[in-house]
C-alpha cells in the first residue's frame, strides 16, 4: 500500500494517525466516544451543544484529556434560534482557555469566531452541505472544510445531493483539504471518498454503533437491524431538512407538515430535549432520532478501535486488489 495513502493534508493538520474524523452527534458525541476515536487513531469529537453551560463543557473537555493524550476537537454548532450566539461565544470563551486543539464548526459562517480562534492557535474545520458554502468558508479562513452528502444523519441540507456528487464538486471548487461525509461506514466508502478527491473523511453512524457510545442498547439494535430505507427526512417545511430513524415520530412530523403546522406547533415535537431523553430511556418512537442511510450496511456492534482498524485493513486490501 502506498505510504502515502493515509498520510494526508488533513492528517498533518491535526495532528493524528488516519484521515478519520469521528462525526458530531447531539447527545452522542461526549468524552468516552471521542477519546476512543483519538485513542484508535483518528479524531474524536465532543458536541458542544450536548453540554447546558460552559461549566459542563470545561468538565467534558477535561473529562476527554483524562482519557485520551491525542488531539480531539469540539464541535461548535451556530443554530439559528434565540440565545443562540450568546452560547456560541460562551462555548467560544470554553475552547480557547481549554486550549482544545480543532474546532469544527456548523450551523452558519463561522465568520465572527475565526479571528479569536486563529488567535489562539486553534485549527478550524467547518461544516458546509455544498460546494457553494465551502468556497465562502475558504474565504474566511478556515483551514478545512467537511462536506455533507444527502445520505448523512442530522442536518444534509437542502439540495439533496449525494457524496458522490457534491465531494468532488468541492473538491474541484477550493484548495483547502476537504472531508467527506455521508454514506462512509467501511473500508469500501472510506477508499471511495479519496477516489473522488478527499483527504479524509468524516463518520457518524458507524460509530452511533460501538461500545464507547453512551445511549440505549435498544437505539444500537435499531440500526444493526435497520435497512437503508429506514430512514427519512423531515422538518423541510421549516426548511431544515432532518434525516432520522423512520419511526412514529417521524410519521407524526411528516403529517403534521403536511398539513401546514406552524414552527410552534411541531416544535413540542421536534424538540431535541426528546431526543436526549429517548437516548438514554430506548424509546425508540419516543423522538427524531438521527442516524444516516449507512445504517443499512451496519450489522454488528464493536469497539471504536475494531471500527477504525476493519476500515483501514478493508481499504488496504481494495487498494492492492485494484493495483493487480
Amino acid at each position: 500500500m502506498p505510504q502515502n495513502f493515509l498520510k494526508t493534508r488533513v492528517t498533518e493538520l491535526l495532528g493524528i494517525k488516519y484521515p478519520i474524523v469521528q462525526g458530531a452527534m447531539q447527545w452522542i458525541s461526549k468524552a468516552s466516544l471521542a477519546a476512543a476515536v483519538s485513542n484508535a487513531g483518528g479524531l474524536g469529537i465532543i458536541t458542544a451543544t450536548t453540554q447546558p453551560d460552559k461549566k459542563s463543557l470545561v468538565e467534558e473537555i477535561r473529562k476527554t484529556r483524562e482519557l485520551t493524550d491525542k488531539p480531539f476537537a469540539v464541535n461548535i454548532s451556530m443554530l439559528p434560534k434565540a440565545g443562540a450566539a450568546d452560547m456560541t461565544m460562551t462555548y467560544l470563551e470554553a475552547v480557547i482557555e481549554e486550549k482544545v486543539p480543532v474546532v469544527e464548526t456548523a450551523g452558519r459562517s463561522p465568520e465572527e469566531l475565526i479571528p479569536h480562534l486563529k488567535q489562539a492557535g486553534i485549527k478550524i474545520m467547518h461544516k458546509v452541505p455544498a460546494a457553494r458554502f465551502a468556497k465562502k468558508a475558504e474565504q474566511i479562513g478556515v483551514d478545512a472544510v467537511t462536506v455533507v452528502g444527502y445520505e448523512a444523519g442530522g442536518h444534509p441540507g437542502l439540495d439533496n445531493v449525494p457524496t458522490f456528487i457534491v465531494l468532488p464538486k468541492t473538491v474541484d471548487s477550493v484548495s483547502i483539504p476537504v472531508l467527506g461525509a455521508g454514506g462512509i461506514c467501511d473500508g469500501r466508502s472510506f477508499l471511495a471518498a479519496f477516489c473522488l478527491g478527499a483527504e479524509g473523511v468524516v463518520i457518524g453512524s458507524r460509530f452511533m454503533v460501538t461500545k464507547e457510545v453512551e445511549i440505549h442498547q435498544n437505539i444500537k439494535d435499531w440500526i444493526v437491524n435497520a435497512k437503508e430505507t429506514d430512514t427519512v427526512l423531515t422538518q423541510w417545511s421549516i426548511r431544515n431538512p432532518y434525516r432520522i430513524m423512520n419511526n412514529k415520530t417521524a410519521a407524526r412530523v411528516l403529517a403534521m407538515e403536511k398539513a401546514g403546522a406552524s414552527l410552534e406547533e411541531l416544535m413540542p415535537v421536534i424538540s431535541g430535549k426528546n431526543g436526549k431523553k429517548a437516548m438514554e430511556e430506548g424509546d425508540i418512537d419516543s423522538a427524531q432520532i438521527t442516524v444516516g442511510q449507512a445504517a443499512g450496511l451496519i450489522r454488528d456492534i464493536k469497539t471504536v478501535d475494531q471500527v477504525i482498524q476493519d476500515i483501514v485493513t478493508e481499504a488496504e486490501s481494495l487498494l492492492i486488489k485494484l493495483a493487480r
